[in-house]
């Protein structure tokens, strides 16, 4: 596969130079993970490393295990992994997350648990032709009841789960997250500008987590000339 070796503050992150690339959601998803230290972490449905990368950088006591469904995608991610001199300290695992479930290795390892999903459901909006953007922008090989039930078996007790989805989707994601003992516990909600609205919805669960939610304020990409606004500015300085 052609590729390219992109930078971002930092870190260096390999890319296919056609199809699947990843977005700004996955920096934020990775901004949004605010814990004072991270032993073990899962990222479910890495893509080419992003987040997994961002983590075991940003936390370096952590071990951050990515699992990847397909394997070109998986390959990058292992070629991001050793960029970034992190081959002590994270691995890809090239196989369908849901097999985890049934994988009791992986049963309560986790302290966190994140994940940057497809966000539409079969049926909705244009399936992409190309075959990798289809699986990571729709619910063709994963979806948020896997998630949950992953994280419900992976996740040890008061394991933290983090996700970032569509905001219409909210109602039914804390539908879900309830039915697998995955307590909703800080929410914050994504603009691209201050008069627009939410486009994306950032949300913390804690397995077995008591009841209370924090909703956080808003978080705007760009001011209203375009430009980055200041948070953004500091989710690029990784």
């Amino acid at each position: 596969m052609d590729y390219t070796i992109d930078s971002i503050g930092s870190i260096k992150i390999c890319q296919p130079k056609e199809g699947y690339r990843f977005s700004v959601d996955a920096l934020i998803l990775a901004h949004f993970v605010n814990l004072k230290k991270l032993n073990k972490a899962l990222d479910i449905g890495a893509g080419t490393g992003i987040i997994g990368v961002i983590l075991g950088k940003r936390y370096s006591e952590s071990h951050i295990t990515m699992v990847e469904i397909q394997p070109e995608l998986a390959k990058l991610a292992e070629e991001s992994i050793k960029l970034n001199n992190l081959d002590k300290k994270a691995e890809i695992i090239c196989m369908d997350a849901k097999d985890l479930i049934h994988s009791e290795s992986f049963h309560h390892k986790f302290d966190v648990v994140v994940s940057n999903p497809p966000f539409r459901k079969p049926g909705t909006g244009r399936i992409s032709p190309e075959g990798k953007k289809a699986v990571a922008r729709h619910e063709i090989t994963l979806n948020v009841f896997d998630i949950a039930k992953i994280s419900q078996k992976v996740l040890k007790h008061r394991g933290r789960l983090y996700v970032i989805h569509l905001p219409e989707r909210f109602t039914e994601i804390t539908r879900i997250m309830s039915k697998y003992s995955l307590e909703i516990k800080r929410v914050r909600f994504v603009h691209s500008k201050r008069e627009t609205p939410a486009k994306m919805v950032l949300i913390e669960a804690v397995k077995g987590g008591r009841v209370g939610l924090k909703v956080e304020p808003p978080l705007f990409i760009y001011n209203n000339d375009g430009t980055y606004t200041d948070e953004m500015n500091t989710v690029y300085e990784i």
